[in-house]
């Protein structure tokens, strides 16, 4: 019989090998695989093509698939666990700052601009894409490089006791919500999950000693985070003073660009304009500077940071295809994220020049149908043109008598065969609805 390997064997394994694989066709030569299972495909079925293919070892829970003899695989009891518990060892061994950022809106544009603020004074390593789960995020601390300063880490979740897992695998010092809103409403239960399961990384930091951000200009954070005694609170400030103990930030602008300001490290007055626009995106820019002055990054560094930011993963991006215009937010959506960011539209663009194209929000339970008609009364009183995609916005199409798709293929066939000049397109749904199909030739 196949004896199980020992956690020690399998952290040796990484560090000889350290480039893990979790996909069996992008195995290279000297690779880790290891072998997960999903809800349609058993990774374990690949350990052999992976082996084949290269890999160095193959991480497996399934003994029918180890071949007797055969020191690569390496059979452990469950995987994913194998997977996390090295990422735990991994994380034990690096004593740096490592911040976790979660929150129903933001989360990855704020973590894009700490990434950029943080990385013109420190070696930073940071969450890639969206590996913000219970997989992705053991993969991102065990691809940190030996050099690294400091680990930024975003933290998504669904229901509660979420976050409270992803902190027991990264261990964060330091950490912040961006706030609190309507996302993943069915599966935290209502707002009050979400205050919950959301605030479960300021209880880890609470009792673990580390530092927690507070946004003030945000409801519920402050309440959230009142067991916490190392609290760094920052805010909008119309008068900006270096005796407040609030990290202030000045605001000028918020469109079309957001024009903001904040004192430097010698009480020096310094102004920057960040190519995001809208209340919503303030917070996220006012997030990344109150955290490059707590950890002592030049004044001179976060301008030229947030002024060199551009977003390119459409989230809060201005971008032109085949001559129209259009202002692309379509990563995820929920009912706080999508009123948000139609009123920093509808502040930019006159109701007779805009279109607005929304996707249907996903993993609302309860609170879909009248999550969906919110949006959709928003969306028009912000353009007098809205088109509406995906299953949940059908009857609400039908009420406001607005065109309706089933999905963006049915969209794109239709979009593109009429004229939209001199119009700006505001696009924004959940993931799952494709909206980028829209940009495919």
């Amino acid at each position: 019989m196949t004896e199980y390997a020992t956690g020690e064997n399998l952290y040796a394994a990484y560090l000889r090998h350290p480039n893990i694989r979790i996909d069996s066709r992008k195995v290279s030569s000297g690779d880790l695989f290891v072998g997960l299972a999903g809800t349609q495909v058993q990774g374990n079925k690949y350990a052999a093509a992976a082996l084949a293919a290269g890999a160095a070892f193959a991480v497996v829970d399934d003994p029918e698939v180890v071949v007797e003899g055969d020191d690569r695989y390496l059979l452990v009891p469950d995987s994913l666990k194998a997977l996390q518990e090295m990422a735990m060892e991994h994380r034990r061994r690096h004593r740096m700052p490592v911040l976790a950022i979660t929150g129903s809106n933001g989360k990855t544009t704020t973590k894009e601009l700490v990434n950029a603020v943080m990385s013109r004074q420190y070696r930073v390593h940071c969450t890639p894409g969206n590996y913000n789960n219970h997989l992705g995020l053991p993969l991102t601390i065990l691809m940190t490089p030996p050099d690294t300063e400091m680990t930024i880490l975003e933290m998504g979740a669904n229901h509660v006791g979420e976050i409270a897992e992803l902190c027991r695998l990264g261990r964060p010092t330091h950490g912040l919500v961006t706030n609190v809103g309507e996302a993943h409403l069915e599966g935290f239960g209502g707002i009050e999950g979400v205050i919950k399961g959301k605030g479960e990384l300021y209880d880890y930091l609470a009792t673990n000693r580390g530092v927690a951000f507070i946004n003030a200009d945000e409801d519920h954070l402050t309440e959230m985070a009142a067991a916490n005694n190392r609290l760094i609170f920052y805010k909008v400030s119309e008068q900006l003073t270096s005796e407040e103990p609030a990290l202030e930030i000045g605001v000028h602008s918020l469109h079309p660009f957001i024009d903001v300001s904040f004192l430097n490290e010698n009480g020096e007055l310094m102004r920057t304009e960040v190519q995001l626009s809208g209340k919503h995106n303030l917070q996220n820019v006012k997030t990344a500077i109150a955290v490059g002055k707590y950890f002592k990054v030049g004044g001179a560094k976060i301008a030229e940071a947030l002024s060199s930011y551009r977003s390119d993963n459409h989230r809060s991006q201005l971008l032109e295809h085949r001559g129209v215009s259009f202002y692309w937010d379509a990563y995820n959506a929920n009912p706080s994220s999508v009123v948000a960011s139609l009123s920093g539209f509808g502040t930019d663009h006159p109701a007779g020049d805009a279109v607005i194209i929304l996707g249907e929000m996903l993993e609302l339970g309860e609170a879909e149908a009248a999550a969906h008609r919110k949006v959709a009364l928003r969306a028009g009183q912000t353009a007098r043109t809205v088109i509406l995609v995906g299953a949940a916005m059908k009857d609400v199409a039908r009420e406001f008598d607005r065109p309706w798709f089933s999905d963006s293929t049915a969209l794109a066939a239709w979009f593109w065969e009429q004229s939209w000049d001199g119009k700006t397109v505001f696009v924004k749904g959940s993931r799952g609805n494709r909206l980028e199909r829209l940009l495919a030739d």
